[in-house]
């Protein structure tokens, strides 16, 4: 975030009371910590693509070729 976007939402937040203020604070940290595990998951997510695109491709050949048998719920 810009220092020009920091200084905005402090100014918003000045004229409120402290304890709206610090309520405003969790809020925002609870927010940042979520797009920080949303980025973490976006790139693990990437590192690992094509290794699911490769075992899908398996998953979808052993079907083909009949080796595949449908999952059992009532085993796992």
């Amino acid at each position: 975030m810009s220092s020009a976007a920091i200084a905005t939402v402090a100014q918003m937040m000045a004229p409120l009371p402290e304890p709206l203020q610090n309520q405003i604070v969790e809020h925002l940290r609870e927010y940042i910590e979520d797009l920080q595990d949303e980025l973490q998951w976006e790139a693990s997510f990437k590192k690992t693509q094509s290794q699911l695109v490769a075992a899908a491709r398996r998953a979808k050949q052993e079907i083909a070729e009949g080796k595949a048998q449908p999952m059992d719920y009532d085993k796992l």
